[in-house]
């Protein structure tokens, strides 16, 4: 590697222009990465959400209910007004209230209370929507004013994809101003040197950003967090090469074989710490989930883009600015921690029998931990949407809507399984053919509008309306009650889709991912310090330790 250091070394201009001619592309590919701000289209596509999902868009022109909007003190005329303002936005496939289930030109006393009470509540009316695209929202908020509110799928999305879009560089600066205080105080001996270091990252991060349209698409997570995890990750690389050249400088007097001779002896170092995070970013590419890909990828290419930043722009960096950066040197500002080592030392013994005592504990409390998996819990009440969940919330409980669609033609058969879900405690309505027509009317004579969304050439869809929250054990539970009721009547011919329905095969899919990718990622961590070490007994203690802490 030494003939390829010199060629850097000796050329750093060259090195300097090249890097700003690949960052200036970066910038202008960035805007042109796609983000997906959906996570169930992660989802593997023989989810059975996702099937159902499928098979819905195949046979019904609507698609699922993903928004509610709650209209505070308005009366039953007011509440269809709205509802026709409603259905007319663009973008609004369906809307459903009361009128969809009972007759609201008679007195409201005189129906059934339950039904009543799940769409209308102390002078409150609560709808739900069926939106095409997030980007109706503001419409959606424009038609019903800021003092009434709105959940759900579809609003969640809509707002993270404005708030992401705002936030994302405030984190990012905010990262970057914390680690240049923590690089000026705590592991630098110059003004300068943090500035190199971050400098580098930059451009890693900047050439890593733009190179991300090679995948088309990213997720917002991968969005959201992939600049500032590869900040956090490769930021030592920089420093390293930094201290070692320092050192080497003590040693070798003339400067550029001072940096040759710490990029030689620090590549190997470098080299095991960037693979070992490499390999453990791939390794989440064996996740069913598609995040894990998305984000691994990303990632992965991410932390090579910095090993070869901090072997080639980072030595051009110092050369270029290595007499403003003698002249720019400082005391250190942190006190010798001898000390501790020699208290270590003292004490290991003790420390080696905590450490074994802490272990066994730490990894039950670890499995022991609960997982939000869904988008419910990411927005507290200090934004708007967070309050208007609580609101609706608190004026109509936690509500959810499924649909399930079974083989159209037998109305005895799905009379039986209608009834059998009324019985569910959490089932406040059902919106199907039997529920709207069944005794009383033929199913001929529904409008062709009710018919169409409830009927195709091969299903029918009953739209469950249910008393449960987005996540949770409580609504885990309601999802598998419902699939063994739709089971028992239609054997493995119904289908089943909804925001929580899901949140459950979310949760399914991550809970079974993750032990394949701790596994993976703890062999192939293992195996990269054993080849780099050659040693058999410090690999085992490092990834002791690393799973320890973690």
């Amino acid at each position: 590697m030494r003939p390829f250091y010199r060629l850097i070394v000796y050329h750093p201009r060259l090195i300097l222009v090249l890097f700003v001619v690949l960052v200036a592309l970066s910038a202008v590919c960035m805007p042109m990465v796609g983000v997906n701000y959906d996570m169930n289209d992660y989802l593997p596509e023989d989810s059975p959400s996702i099937v159902a999902l499928d098979v819905m868009e195949e046979e019904f022109d609507g698609g699922i209910p993903n928004a509610r909007v709650m209209l505070c003190d308005v009366s039953i005329a007011e509440a269809l007004r709205y509802k026709d303002m409603l259905s007319a936005v663009e973008g609004v496939t369906d809307v459903l209230w009361l009128d969809d289930s009972a007759d609201v030109s008679a007195p409201l006393s005189a129906l059934d209370e339950d039904l009543v009470e799940t769409y209308c509540k102390d002078g409150n009316a609560l709808m739900t929507l069926t939106l095409e695209e997030e980007n109706v929202v503001d419409t959606i908020r424009a038609v019903i004013g800021e003092d009434n509110a709105m959940s759900g799928a579809a609003v969640s999305t809509a707002v993270a994809m404005t708030s992401t879009v705002t936030e994302i560089p405030l984190i990012a600066c905010f990262a970057v101003v914390f680690t240049l205080f923590v690089l000026l105080l705590l592991t630098t001996q110059s003004w300068l040197e943090p500035v190199i270091v971050l400098g580098s990252i930059g451009v890693a991060v900047l050439l890593n950003s733009g190179s991300n349209l090679i995948f088309g698409t990213i997720s917002f997570v991968t969005n959201a967090a992939g600049a500032v995890l590869q900040l956090a990750v490769s930021l030592d690389y920089g420093v390293f090469l930094q201290h070692r050249f320092e050192d080497c400088r003590a040693e070798q007097p003339a400067i550029r074989e001072a940096l040759v001779d710490a990029l030689c002896q620090s590549t190997s170092s470098i080299l095991s710490s960037g693979l070992t995070t490499v390999i453990g970013f791939i390794a989440l590419c064996i996740m069913r989930f598609g995040i894990g890909s998305d984000l691994g990828l990303a990632l992965a290419k991410g932390i090579a883009i910095s090993l070869i930043v901090t072997f080639v722009f980072t030595p051009a960096l110092i050369m270029t600015t290595c007499k403003l950066n003698d002249r720019l040197r400082h005391r250190s500002f942190v006190p010798s921690f001898s000390w501790l080592g020699r208290l270590m030392l003292k004490v290991m013994i003790p420390m080696t029998l905590v450490f074994i005592l802490i272990v066994p504990a730490a990894r039950v409390a670890s499995n022991s931990n609960s997982y939000y998996f869904g988008s419910s819990k990411i927005f507290g009440l200090d934004t708007q949407l967070g309050r208007d969940i609580k609101r609706i919330e608190d004026a109509f409980g936690k509500r959810d809507t499924y649909v399930l669609l079974v083989p159209r033609g037998n109305l005895a058969l799905e009379r039986t399984l209608s009834d059998a879900l009324h019985g569910l405690t959490e089932v406040t309505d059902i919106i199907s053919c039997v529920d709207t027509a069944g005794a009383q009317i033929p199913v001929s004579y529904l409008e062709d509008s009710d018919r169409e969304q409830l009927l195709s050439d091969h299903c029918s869809r009953m739209v469950v309306s249910v008393d449960a929250d987005f996540e949770g054990d409580e609504t885990s539970a309601l999802v598998e009650r419902i699939r063994a009721l739709a089971q028992l009547c239609y054997p493995d011919s119904w289908l089943l889709a909804g925001e929580g329905v899901s949140t459950y095969d979310l949760m399914d899919t991550i809970t079974a991912d993750m032990g394949k990718v701790n596994a993976v990622s703890i062999g192939a961590v293992f195996l990269v310090l054993l080849l780099s070490m050659k040693s058999l007994l410090l690999p085992v203690i490092l990834v002791l330790d690393i799973e320890a802490a973690i």
